[in-house]
């Protein structure tokens, strides 16, 4: 690929995050106040000293008035973006762009979405032109061939998939179960899960992540004037994205035990920010857990571990949070929630939180201190036909 990146040109200044979750006593701008107001304390700032916004959303608004409004910006641009599930991670990857050009010296990247009570429940997509040869399967049944495909590829019982599954699902809850601002907060066992009716193919409705309402944020400036506002900045040592063609629609190759567009932005990611080793290199990863059998496809895409070992690793515990490779240790989608717009940059703010020592004690990963970079990873779409997003923080630069 061609992206040269912005390494160490970016650097996070100040991050917020709402609880995601059910808010019906809360609108939209009230979430997004929430959200802002705290980025900006982080980064001693007011909204006036922000030169620029880039909001996120998938389907609760239109335009830049959706945040300039409850903002009361005067003179400001908002710039509303969407791109799937990764709209979030597509507004900080375009105010990290501006900031690193010199056209804004502080600019801020809001994701944000209301579903709960919109009429809106689900992961939705507006209805677009299509030749005839697009699916017309749910998300959940799209994910859901991945666990027959996967036992098939690798010799493994579609069984033993499924409590490979079962054992991401329980690592989540538990993760989430420890994180004030997840949507679900209760631990699941292995046994509680794997007893749970099929909803999609082999899948059960604790496969799934489930929607909410939120709102994450962050304040971005060159990493030259960071610590004009904090003594602990992250520092922005890649941005990917990737959007397929929808060639796996139509490919009768196509196995759903891999998602190319994911291994192309990863491999784009770790050469912008010199990561050789991604397992040994990365403190922590948050992943696109969408569905349980997404994250284990995702360990092998993203370089975690070898081809059809992946399932070996999460039995062994290496993605647990004193494993070697926490991943999402905030809980994920699967137990934060998944605010369709917010979730890029809640993965962002778990990586805030870890890599500046402010976790919780109760899930703070193990490897902080000697690691300081954390991997976010956002994707929107199906297998044969989604975006990808990867980013790659560091607490230091260099």
């Amino acid at each position: 690929m061609a992206s040269h990146g912005v390494r160490d040109k970016v650097a996070i200044v100040g991050m917020g995050c709402t609880r995601f979750g059910e808010h019906f006593d809360k609108g939209l701008d009230e979430l997004l106040l929430e959200a802002t107001d705290e980025a900006l304390a982080s980064a001693g700032v007011a909204r006036d000293d922000v030169d620029a916004f880039w909001l996120g959303t998938a389907q609760s608004g239109m335009s830049g008035l959706l945040l300039s409004r409850p903002l009361h910006l005067v003179g400001k641009p908002v710039t509303r973006v969407e791109n799937f599930c990764a709209s979030g991670a597509e507004s900080f990857r375009q105010a990290a762009y501006a900031v690193a050009s010199g056209a804004y010296d502080l600019a801020m990247a809001v994701g944000a979405e209301k579903l709960k009570d919109s009429g809106y429940q689900g992961a939705n997509a507006a209805p677009v032109p299509t030749d005839g040869t697009n699916r017309t399967l749910t998300a959940a049944a799209m994910y859901s061939m991945i666990v027959p495909a996967y036992a098939a590829r690798y010799g493994l019982r579609v069984e033993q998939v499924k409590e490979v599954c079962a054992r991401i699902a329980a690592k989540n809850h538990r993760n989430g179960a420890r994180n004030p601002r997840a949507q679900f907060r209760k631990e699941m066992s292995v046994e509680q899960l794997l007893a749970m009716p099929k909803v999609a193919g082999e899948l059960s409705v604790f496969d799934c992540a489930g929607v909410g309402d939120g709102a994450a944020t962050a304040v971005v400036v060159r990493a030259e004037d960071a610590h004009r506002y904090t003594d602990r900045p992250l520092f922005v040592k890649a941005l990917s994205f990737v959007a397929g063609n929808g060639d796996g629609l139509t490919d009768p190759g196509y196995d759903y035990t891999t998602f190319p567009e994911i291994v192309q932005c990863a491999e784009d990611a770790y050469a912008q920010a010199g990561i050789t080793d991604p397992r040994h290199q990365l403190a922590m990863a948050e992943v696109h857990d969408c569905f349980t059998p997404t994250e284990l496809v995702l360990m092998e895409d993203l370089g975690f571990c070898e081809r059809g070992t992946a399932w070996k690793e999460v039995l062994a515990g290496t993605f647990e949070l004193e494993g070697e490779l926490p991943v999402n240790p905030d809980g994920g989608l699967k137990s934060f929630g998944h605010p369709v717009g917010a979730s890029g940059l809640r993965m962002m703010f778990e990586a805030w939180l870890q890599l500046r020592g402010e976790a919780p004690e109760g899930r703070r990963i193990a490897v902080v201190g000697s690691r300081d970079m954390a991997l976010t990873h956002n994707l929107g779409g199906y297998p044969g036909e989604m975006v990808s997003f990867i980013s790659v923080l560091g607490a230091s630069p260099g």
